[in-house]
């Protein structure tokens, strides 16, 4: 008898572990793995496939700064009557959104220009690709101190971004200030400090993170903040004492994975920026007409 109870349990046992084998190579092959499988799945039928309901899913992933207002306003409208579930993802900094595209945690994102986006694939071994320019906020010289560019003085400080590409930026509209003269011939979208030929007003240079720029206007004389930062602090482009006035390269653009570039969900993104609605909403809005705007917007 108890032979009998002792086979009993083995089978009972034997049976338990070749079902939960069973499920766990169907969810991935490991117990550990599966959860990972699941939001792979969430995330391939967030990528213009349908969903329960038949609707189709988009997430789409946004840094601190004012297009995700601009996407949830203008564009989210539009692809929600095209039968998408959009959801909008806010990220904390200028990294994640695009580790969670190429991880496929989200479909899009808006938050970099080209050159940042080429260096980010470069420094990272990514591929991601720039789809459709959105209206950009554009880099300015701010000032709490000074209500005017020619109060500058020899030894007033101003902030600079610190990372290559938005510095470039900021060298180059401190030479449209006339207060720099940067070396004849040099690429404006790779200039650095090394590149400053004349320090015509003999200004300090601080740089900091694009960040910090909005803070640092309590103590420096002048700072040169990115737009997305500027009016995520509170602070409107007509406070600018001087506006960029941006290349191509330095438009915000829609990044996707290149591998899904031409796929249906990516160009109802496309057509969604580029939609009556969109350009309505952007000519309607006295803050969002002071962008830079591209070729779509201004026909």
């Amino acid at each position: 008898m108890g032979r009998k109870k002792w086979w009993h349990a083995e089978m009972v046992l034997l049976l338990s572990v070749l079902l939960v084998a069973c499920g766990t190579s169907g969810n991935g092959g490991s117990a550990s793995t599966g959860a990972q499988g699941a939001e792979t799945q969430q995330s391939a039928s967030a990528s213009g496939q349908q969903a329960e309901g038949g609707n189709k899913e988009l997430r789409v992933g946004f840094a601190p700064g004012p297009y995700s207002d601009q996407f949830r306003q203008g564009v989210q409208p539009v692809l929600e009557k095209k039968g998408y579930q959009v959801t909008v993802v806010e990220f904390s900094d200028w990294v994640q959104p695009n580790f969670a595209l190429a991880n496929q945690e989200i479909d899009a994102n808006v938050y970099q220009h080209t050159i940042y986006l080429q260096g980010f694939n470069a420094q990272h071994h990514l591929d991601l690709t720039g789809v459709v320019q959105v209206p950009t906020a554009q880099m300015g010289i701010y000032s709490r101190k000074h209500q005017s560019l020619e109060e500058v003085q020899p030894g007033f400080t101003v902030v600079i971004p610190n990372d290559p590409a938005n510095q470039a930026r900021a060298l180059v509209l401190l030479q449209q200030a006339g207060w720099l003269e940067l070396k004849k011939g040099v690429d404006p979208v790779r200039v650095s400090e090394r590149d400053v030929e004349k320090n015509l007003k003999q200004i300090k240079l601080e740089a900091l993170e694009a960040a910090q720029a909005p803070r640092a206007l309590e103590d420096a004389d002048y700072a040169v903040i990115t737009g997305n930062y500027a009016v995520a602090a509170g602070i409107k482009l007509t406070e600018a004492l001087l506006l960029e006035k941006p290349i191509d390269d330095h438009m915000l653009v829609v990044a996707v994975q290149t591998e899904n570039k031409d796929q249906p969900f990516v160009q109802d993104i496309i057509a969604a920026y580029q939609s009556p609605e969109f350009k309505k909403f952007i000519l309607d809005d006295e803050e969002y007409r002071l962008y830079a705007l591209p070729d779509y917007i201004q026909e």
